[in-house]
């Protein structure tokens, strides 16, 4: 028994022993990947940092501001940990870290959406990848309501993200941009965020900030920019010590230095205050004194609303009782007299009002007057004070020195009165109009007055209204802005100065965060996650649903939460914020991705793709970059160029072997690049000229390096050459050079990269199918290669081998090509396109080859 023991204890140490070997033999042949399977084998840390500390330099903000974050964190095995921030909305600095500690700068957002709560996450993260998170919470000013103001010939617009906008008449500088240029297409105010109300004279403007502050420009000849001047301001300054305000009424005649101008600010604590030119008392200080600062209208208390003419002013109180004070010869005032009146009166017999308006203008006997509106409770409309345009609505022209009810009028909610006519706005989304309508103001098609209200022609979910001096405007309920009538100097900023009797869409007002480009289609992405495109649609590419090509932009149906564009030859992409992919167009090579080889006019989402982080094509193949840093390919495969050892083509995706830490991607016509987190470029497919970069010729159907480039941090591919951009600013090109595009002075091609000579300090790149552009630091667009459409946007068709500027383009941030057109976008969110139109890909309404850059017209 015990010889038997002894062998059977033998055996058992031999076996101990030989796992043990083997289990070093394990770790030989796998070393680190083996301790990371296994880290408490290797005695490896395996709890996750602690975060010891954390602080916020403030709650949150009132307007777009910056909040100060820090964490310190600490862990017993690991002294190095790394730090990565990422924001929910707004943007995060570069983080200041040292080995235990990371401080970073939030920059909150215009506004903040509805609902949405501000948040900043921390991610502390030790040597072996074990993690600890922080989530910071912050307060933010919410986003508006959109609306619209408009006073004499021109019009601002709030949008939705607290930015305001302008257009029309500018010689006061009412529209805020900083010059007296007069504008048919929407303008951004300089320097505004987060404003939550305005309001404008003919030559003046005020907007009210989430923070209770007033800012204001334009004329200012009787100091009602309330800066304690009389100098005029082409961009807006704040009306000092004025706090606490919750809406604003301003007033004034004259478009090129006021004839008279005042302004109203109602504070929270329910006082008006008042200031500007005085002299028929519409301050209601008592006086008829000019104030360039604000000063209080005595006796008005549990006011909640305001409006103001040309020299007259109104108040609502909480009571539902109407008070007026000013200018009275029209017996706008509504109280039995045409006495002025420097203090407020009650307007007698007028109960439960709910919204006021006030307007004034010249008749056509040369006779001047104001008149008034109010809507009750019970959705009526009255109205008082000068008529012989009719503006009163009653079915009269006699003028009224008390409130007399407008004809046939109810399920009102608000109004908007200009100098001769007026709207009003139902509880159904209607707009309803009458008075004068010489220029079409009415918007019914007809230019004869109406002396009883008519329904405005073709509007539907209006949301709010505003009327200048011959013109009107409304909001609908997705944001949209409507204008018609008086068009003489580009009020109602549709790019031209054509009057219109019925209502038309206001274009310009963008607000788009990203573009693509295909041969002769454009995608541009809008802030809110919708895309919107243009140009030929063939194939569907448009994804629209039909066939028809289009000259100016129109929303994808459908598709929402998008946060990156691409475009192929014929066909579209796009990144949805869920990490899966959306596709349309022509799919002959199966470049949708969907499994088939067939046509799709309207979005499908690739099959078995998540986690996707941005999106790139070829001319009929397409690439998606996975989170993990691993690239996945779909599409013709003729040359290799989709990189999987193969040439056979994919109607799937299938991934790139042997490729990790991809950052980007590029893609020419049968080529295909990726840039890896080393700095390194890689590089698969077709290199007949060269545009593998690689110093060979043929087809190379996996990823080889770029020899020679590092320190990329962007690249970017036309038809059949290549771009790559370091880190110090240069721009290094190879590949086909028969029109100039790789800028080295040449047509000569090159089978490595070379330098692009003169061109430093670029920021981003791209290609269309000959010819290159650059986005300098100083926000400028260079250049260079193939012209004969004007896509170098220089003037010109000729062809450059060398960068030269694109004409009149600046403050660009980003930039997209296609086949021969090009696309930039703006730091003001406008996106301004050049080159081949032949399709409607310029998107200005014309197919017209535009040789520099025109303004891309948005709905």
């Amino acid at each position: 028994m015990k010889p038997r023991k002894n062998g059977s204890l033998l055996g058992v140490l031999a076996t101990v022993l030989l796992v043990s070997v083997w289990g070093c033999a394990d770790f030989d042949q796998e070393g680190a990947s083996f301790c990371q399977r296994n880290p408490r084998r290797c005695g490896e840390d395996t709890t996750a940092p602690v975060i010891t500390q954390s602080s916020q330099s403030a709650p949150g903000v009132q307007v777009q501001g910056t909040v100060t974050l820090s964490v310190t964190a600490q862990d017993e095995e690991t002294p190095q940990l790394t730090f990565s921030w990422e924001a929910n909305v707004g943007t995060v600095g570069v983080p200041t870290s040292t080995s235990t500690t990371s401080e970073v700068v939030w920059t909150s957002p215009s506004c903040v959406p509805a609902e949405t709560v501000a948040t900043v996450t921390v991610t502390v993260t030790n040597s072996v990848n074990v993690s600890v998170a922080k989530t910071f919470t912050l307060t933010a000013n919410a986003c508006p309501t959109p609306a619209v103001s408009a006073a004499g010939v021109h019009t601002l617009s709030l949008r939705g993200d607290g930015t305001v906008w302008a257009w029309g008449f500018n010689g006061s500088g009412q529209l805020g941009d900083g010059t007296t240029t007069d504008r048919a297409t929407p303008v951004q105010v300089a320097g505004l965020t987060s404003v939550m109300a305005l309001a404008a004279s003919e030559a003046h403007a005020l907007v009210l900030r989430s923070d209770g502050t007033v800012w204001a420009w334009g004329d200012n000849g009787y100091g009602q920019l309330g800066d304690g001047t009389r100098a005029q301001r082409t961009v807006p300054v704040q009306v000092p010590g004025l706090t606490s305000v919750t809406a604003l009424a301003a007033g004034g005649s004259g478009t090129t230095g006021a004839i008279s101008a005042h302004s109203l600010a109602l504070r929270s604590d329910g006082t008006v205050w008042a200031w500007g030119d005085n002299s028929q008392g519409q301050l209601g200080d008592g006086t008829t004194t000019e104030r360039v600062t604000p000063v209080q209208v005595l006796g008005l208390t549990g006011v909640t609303a305001l409006a103001a003419s040309v020299s007259h002013s109104l108040a609502l109180r909480d009571d539902g009782s109407v008070w007026a004070w000013g200018n009275n010869n029209s017996g706008q005032l509504g109280d039995g007299t045409i006495t002025a009146r420097p203090t407020p009166v009650q307007v007698p017999g007028l109960t439960s009002v709910i919204a006021l308006a006030a307007g004034e203008g010249i008749g056509g006997l040369g006779q001047s007057g104001a008149h008034s509106l109010a809507v009750k409770s019970d959705g009526t409309v009255w109205a008082w004070g000068y008529n012989l345009s009719s503006q009163l609505g009653d079915g009269m022209p006699a003028t009224r020195s008390t409130p007399v009810q407008v004809s046939g009028l109810t399920e009102v909610i608000a109004l908007a009165a200009g100098d001769l006519h007026a709207l009003a706005l139902k509880s159904d989304g209607t707009v309803w109009a009458w008075g004068n309508n010489s220029s079409g103001q009415l918007g019914e098609g007809a230019t004869f007055g109406r002396a009883k209200p008519v329904q405005v022609s073709g509007l539907a979910a209006i949301t709010a209204l505003a009327t200048g001096d011959g013109h009107s405007v409304a909001v609908s309920s997705d944001g949209r802005i409507w204008a018609w009538g008086d068009n003489s100097r580009g009020q109602m900023g549709i790019g031209t100065t054509s009057t219109r009797a019925i209502p038309v869409q206001a274009t310009g007002l963008a607000s788009i965060s990203a573009l693509a480009a295909g041969e002769s289609h454009s995608l541009a992405l809008r802030t809110n996650g919708t895309v919107w495109t243009w140009g030929s649609n063939t194939y569907g590419q448009l994804g629209d649903g039909m066939a028809a090509e289009r000259a100016t932009a129109a929303q994808v149906p459908g598709l929402t939460g998008i946060t990156a564009l691409a475009a192929g030859n014929r066909h579209s992409l796009a990144l949805r914020d869920n990490g899966t992919v959306w596709v349309w167009g022509n799919n002959d090579f199966g470049q949708l991705g969907d499994g088939t080889y067939t046509e799709r006019s309207t979005p499908v989402q690739v099959p078995g793709l998540s986690a996707m982080a941005a999106l790139e094509s070829g001319l009929i193949h397409s690439l998606a970059l996975h989170l993990n840093g691993t690239v996945w390919v779909w599409g013709n495969n003729d040359f290799g160029q989709l990189g999987d050892g193969t040439v056979t083509s994919r109607t799937t995706p299938v991934q790139v072997p042997g490729l990790t830490g991809v950052t980007a991607v590029a893609a020419g016509a049968y080529h295909s690049l990726a840039l890896r987190n080393d700095g390194t470029l890689w590089a698969w497919g077709y290199n007949n000229i060269g545009q593998l970069g690689s110093g060979a010729s043929g087809i190379q159907s996996t990823p080889i390096q770029v020899p020679g480039l590092t320190g990329i941090v962007a690249v970017a591919s036309g038809n059949g050459h290549s771009l790559a951009l370091r880190n110090d600013g240069t721009v290094w090109t190879w590949g086909g050079n028969n029109f100039g595009q790789l800028g080295d002075g040449t047509t000569t091609s090159r089978t490595t990269p070379t330098q692009v000579p003169g061109l430093t300090n670029v920021t981003a790149l791209n290609a269309g199918a000959f010819f290159s552009v650059a986005l300098r630091s100083d926000r400028a667009v260079w250049a260079w290669g193939a012209n004969s459409a004007g896509q170098l946007g220089d003037g010109t068709d000729t062809q450059k081998t060398t960068p030269v500027q694109v004409s009149g383009l600046t403050d660009v941030t980003a930039l997209a090509a296609g086949t021969a057109h090009a696309l930039a976008l703006r730091i003001d969110r406008t996106v301004w396109a050049w080159g081949g139109n032949r399709y409607g890909q310029i998107g200005d309404g014309t197919a017209s080859i535009m040789p520099v850059p025109v303004n891309v017209l948005f709905p």
